[in-house]
């Protein structure tokens, strides 16, 4: 019997090539009963659906919107499942499109083991994608499966309830037996509750067999940014993040992509990964201890700025 599931993606200022995306959810092989779109900002949407012919082509999206102020990483997702009646979601980013037809076959086949709560995808990078980035992928995303259990975390440390919202299936009862994604979160929403499934006594599929295409080229200050909204999340949620230092997962990948570019006879570009990597960790530190800095600098640091708009 096919899993009935619904795709959910929040947008933002989309592009004609968002419609990519949209393309090949309608060929999968287990097909969405509905993509909901949750748009950041309603004039960059309507002028996207002018220019695209939007509403001619796709019938089975629901498109809601909400303002750049209320826009919420935790927030607008559950806003997202609510609007939602399957038993099955899958969490999507509107940069990643599927690699084949058989994603969201893939990415339920985990939930016949009923512990399973939650699955996510592996991640591909795209054509343009730089050597480095392109090994990061292969070190975050491999291609063997596995199943997290709170067993895993004295071994794995954070590693146990990395999961990512680029690509992710949900199962909604359980989802809802642990009240979804915390409301007000400037980033990590999906890990946040992915250590909280595991404190329940619940499993994690790495599902690599479901295959997204997703990477990005960032700049070193544009990893800072993102870096520093990830020390925050863990300086905002020490009851996930306590006792696991993630900085020793940074190094290991630094070490081994080192070792990677030498075997690539290209070791000019471990300057770049230096540089990289010094930003993320940079980043990161002062994410941390972002209550010790003046506000004036933790908004300048931050990628998230609305974040800081809104009532802590």
């Amino acid at each position: 019997m096919m899993k009935k599931v619904d795709v959910i993606i929040p947008v933002y200022k989309p592009s004609p090539k968002f419609l990519v995306l949209l393309d090949r959810l309608k060929e999968q092989t287990l097909p969405a009963n509905r993509i909901i779109l949750i748009n950041t900002e309603k004039s960059y949407f309507d002028q996207f659906a002018a220019e695209t012919g939007f509403w001619e082509k796709y019938e089975n999206v629901l498109v809601k919107h909400v303002t750049k102020a209320e826009f919420d990483h935790g927030r607008t997702r559950n806003y997202g499942v609510s609007l939602s009646e399957s038993p099955y979601f899958v969490m999507m980013t509107d940069d990643a499109y599927p690699a084949d037809r058989h994603l969201l076959k893939e990415l339920l086949a985990p939930f016949e083991d009923p512990k399973v709560g939650m699955s996510y995808a592996r991640q591909l990078p795209n054509e343009k994608c730089r050597i480095i980035e392109q090994y990061t992928r292969s070190f975050n995303y491999p291609d063997q499966p596995c199943c997290k259990s709170a067993a895993d975390l004295k071994k794995m440390g954070i590693k146990a309830f990395f999961a990512s919202d680029v690509c992710a299936a949900y199962k909604r009862e359980i989802f809802e037996e642990l009240k979804g994604f915390t409301d007000h979160t400037i980033f990590n929403e999906d890990m946040i509750y992915a250590r909280g499934l595991l404190d329940a006594g619940y499993m994690i599929a790495y599902t690599p067999g479901a295959r997204v295409i997703h990477s990005h080229n960032y700049s070193g200050i544009r990893q800072f940014r993102r870096n520093f909204d990830l020390g925050v999340s863990h300086a905002l949620h020490p009851e996930v993040f306590d006792g696991l230092p993630a900085e020793s997962e940074g190094i290991r990948l630094v070490k081994k992509t080192c070792r990677y570019l030498l075997t690539e006879k290209k070791p000019w570009l471990i300057l770049q990964l230096i540089w990289q990597s010094g930003c993320k960790y940079l980043g990161f530190f002062w994410g941390k201890r972002y209550r010790h800095l003046p506000e004036s600098l933790v908004r300048a640091f931050s990628m998230n700025k609305e974040y800081w708009k809104k009532p802590m």
